[in-house]
C-alpha cells in the first residue's frame, strides 16, 4: 500500500524537521545543490517524475522514507539493514577462498555497516550499493556474478529454442473458441494477445534457469507454465498498448535468466511493430544485467544480434527523437548506474526516453517499491511486473493526470505553422527576421526576458517596412521545457525561410529597458545571446544554415563569443554550470 501522508516540505517542517529532511538527502548523496554532477538536477527529475506542493522526490517505498523520518529506529528499517549486511558477508563467503582475507572482509564491511546505520538516516539499498563497492574495489573482482549469470541465461535460452517450447508456445486446441463471429484483422489480434501473454508467463519460471540440474520441461509441463494466472489491474494497460500501434515502451530488465524472458518479449512486441527500448545497468550489480553482459555474454549477445545501441549516456531531445523514428524497433540503454532503480542518479539518456516513452515497464520487487509503493506520480503510465510463484502480479499506475506533453508529433506541427506564417509573408514580398535572445539562461528571470525581447522586436517593427519577424518568446507554452523548444525551433531554423538571423546584443537589452523606462538591472547588464545556452546552440544551426542558404544574414555578437555555453541542465533553459548562481 502507499502511503497518503503528506509529503514534508520546508514549509510544513518545523527548524529541526526540516534539518533532519535535508539530512537524509546529503546522508543518501541524492542532494543535487551538494552533488551537482552526480545527481539529477529538479528539470532532469521533471522529465520522470511530477511533483506536487514544491516536493522532492526520494528513491525509496513511503513506508521506508517513513521509517526514516521518525527517528524511532522502528525494528522494520533495522531488519533491512541487516539483509543487506548478510548478503555481502553471503557474497564474501562464496567468492574469498583465503581464510584471513575473509576475515578482514567481513570485519571492514562490519565496520563499515556500523558507521553507515548509525544515524539511521541511510536508505538500505544506498547502504548495500556502499558495501557492494568495498567489497569490489577491495577484491578487484569486477562482477563476482559473471559466470553464474552466463549460466542462468544460457539455461534459459536452452528452454526458450527447445522443441518444447516451441510446442508449446504455437498450440492452437483450445486457445480460441470460435473464430465464426472474427474478422481477420480480429484474429490477429487475438492471436498476438494470446502469444504476449503466453511469452508473460515465462516471468514465473525463474527457479528453472537457478536449477544446477536444470533440464527442459515436457511440452505438457510447459503448457501448463503458459497458463500463469495474473493478478492486479495491471495486465488491461499491457494489452492495451500490445493493440495500439507503434506503441513506445521501455522496458527495465530484470536479473540473470529472466532477462532473457525479458527480450523474448521485446522481441515479440518489435516485431508486430511497436518500439521497445530495454533498460540495463551501467555496470555489475549482484545479478542485475549491465552494459558489459550483453557483449561478454554470448547468450545475450546473440539474442541482441539486431538490437541498436544507444551508447551515448546525455543523447539530445533531436537526436533521440530522429533514432526512435528510424525503422528499427528494439534499443538497448544503460539506465547509467551501479545500483537498484533510481531515478536520481540515472543518466540524461535514460531520462529522455523516459519522458518520450508511452509506458515504462519495470519488473521485480524493488522496482516495485520504488515506483508503484510511492505516493509519486510519473510522468508516464508504469507497469510493474513480478512473478509470485506460478502466479503474475501485474500492476499499473497512471500518469499524473496534470502533466503537460508534447510529443514530437505536437512540436512538430507548431512548428510547421510558424512555418506557414513565414511562407505568407514571403509571398507578400516581406523580410523574415527571427530573433534570438535570452529566455531562460537567467534562472527565475523568464518573464522579465520575455519582456524585454517583445519589448524590443516591437521597436525593430515600428521601425521597418514589411519586417515579419519571429519573437521564440510569444510561442512559449506552459509545461513546455528546453528541450521541447529546442526541438520545435529547429524545424523552424531549417525551413530556408529566414532572410535575417538576427541575435539579442547587450545594446538590445539595454534599449529595451529604456523603452520600458527602466534602469538596465544588475543581473541584466552585459548580457547578451553569448550567455544563452539555446543562443549558443543556435548559432551553430545558423552557420550550418547559412552555408546552405549564403544570402541569409546574421547579425549580432561575435561569433567566437558563443563559444563559452557548454549544455543544457537536462530539461532547464539555463547552462548546467549557471545552476548555483
Amino acid at each position: 500500500m502507499t502511503s497518503n501522508a503528506t509529503e514534508p516540505t520546508p514549509g510544513n517542517m518545523t527548524p529541526d524537521q526540516n534539518a533532519w529532511f535535508t539530512a537524509f538527502f546529503l546522508e543518501n548523496h541524492i542532494d543535487p545543490f551538494a552533488y551537482p554532477t552526480k545527481v539529477g538536477s529538479r528539470e532532469q527529475m521533471e522529465f520522470m517524475v511530477y511533483p506536487e506542493n514544491d516536493e522532492r522526490f526520494y528513491p525509496c517505498s513511503d513506508t521506508m522514507f517513513s521509517a526514516i523520518m521518525s527517528r524511532k529506529r522502528p525494528r522494520f528499517l533495522f531488519n533491512r539493514y541487516r539483509e543487506v549486511l548478510d548478503k555481502i558477508f553471503a557474497i564474501i563467503e562464496a567468492f574469498i577462498d583465503s581464510e584471513y582475507d575473509r576475515a578482514f572482509l567481513s570485519s571492514l564491511i562490519q565496520i563499515k555497516y556500523d558507521n553507515e546505520i548509525q544515524s539511521r538516516l541511510l536508505i538500505p539499498s544506498r547502504l548495500e550499493k556502499r558495501l557492494y563497492k568495498i567489497f569490489l574495489s577491495r577484491t578487484h573482482i569486477e562482477d563476482p556474478y559473471e559466470s553464474l549469470k552466463k549460466k542462468e541465461n544460457a539455461r534459459a535460452y536452452r528452454f526458450m529454442v527447445s522443441e518444447s517450447f516451441k510446442k508449446a508456445l504455437n498450440e492452437v486446441n483450445g486457445a480460441m473458441d470460435t473464430m465464426k463471429e472474427f474478422t481477420l484483422d480480429q484474429v490477429k489480434t487475438k492471436i498476438n494477445e494470446i502469444e504476449f501473454t503466453r511469452r508473460l508467463s515465462l516471468l514465473t519460471a525463474s527457479g528453472l534457469w537457478q536449477d544446477d540440474d536444470f533440464r527442459v520441461p515436457s511440452t505438457s509441463a510447459i503448457k501448463k507454465m503458459l497458463k500463469a494466472r495474473v493478478t492486479g489491474n495491471g495486465i488491461e494497460r499491457l494489452l492495451e498498448l500490445v493493440h495500439t500501434p507503434k506503441s513506445k515502451i521501455l522496458w527495465l530488465a530484470d536479473e540473470s535468466g529472466d532477462v532473457v524472458a525479458d527480450i523474448a518479449i521485446a522481441q515479440f512486441l518489435a516485431n508486430i511493430g511497436h518500439v521497445v527500448i530495454l533498460a540495463v545497468k551501467e555496470k555489475p550489480f549482484f545479478k542485475k544485467v549491465c552494459l558489459n553482459d550483453t557483449r561478454t555474454d554470448p547468450v545475450l549477445a546473440k539474442v541482441l544480434d539486431q538490437a541498436h545501441f544507444i551508447h551515448d549516456k546525455a543523447i539530445s531531445k533531436n537526436k533521440l527523437v530522429q533514432r526512435l523514428k528510424q525503422d528499427e524497433h528494439l534499443y538497448v540503454i544503460s539506465d547509467g548506474t551501479q545500483e537498484a532503480l533510481n531515478l536520481l542518479l540515472v543518466s540524461t539518456t535514460f531520462s529522455r526516453v523516459f519522458k518520450e516513452v508511452d509506458c515504462v515497464v519495470t519488473r521485480g520487487f524493488k522496482q516495485r517499491n520504488r515506483m508503484i509503493q510511492t505516493h509519486f506520480k510519473f510522468t508516464r503510465d508504469v507497469i510493474n511486473i513480478c512473478a509470485k510463484g506460478n502466479r503474475l502480479d501485474i500492476v499499473f499506475k497512471p500518469m499524473h493526470p496534470d502533466f503537460i506533453n508534447f510529443s514530437h508529433t505536437d512540436l512538430e506541427e507548431k512548428a510547421d505553422k510558424i512555418i506557414s506564417k513565414m511562407k505568407q509573408a514571403k509571398k507578400k514580398s516581406m523580410t523574415v527576421m527571427f530573433y534570438s535572445g535570452i529566455i531562460g539562461s537567467i534562472p527565475g528571470k523568464i518573464d522579465v526576458a520575455i519582456k524585454i525581447m517583445s519589448r524590443f522586436v516591437e521597436h525593430l517593427q515600428n521601425q521597418s517596412a514589411d519586417l515579419f519577424i519571429i519573437n521564440p518568446s510569444l510561442y512559449y507554452e506552459p509545461g513546455m521545457d528546453a528541450d521541447d523548444l529546442m526541438y520545435m525551433w529547429e524545424i523552424v531554423q531549417r525551413s530556408g525561410y529566414i532572410d535575417i538571423w538576427r541575435f539579442q546584443t547587450s545594446e538590445d537589452i539595454a534599449q529595451s529597458f529604456e523603452i520600458m523606462g527602466e534602469k538596465v538591472p544588475p543581473e541584466w547588464i552585459g548580457k547578451d545571446a553569448t550567455y544563452s545556452t539555446g543562443c549558443t546552440k543556435e548559432m551553430r544551426i545558423a552557420q550550418d544554415v547559412q552555408k546552405k542558404n549564403p544570402e541569409m544574414q546574421l547579425m549580432g555578437p561575435a561569433v567566437d563569443k558563443f563559444m563559452r555555453r557548454d549544455e543544457y541542465g537536462v530539461g532547464s533553459m539555463y547552462d548546467q554550470r549557471l545552476a548555483g548562481i
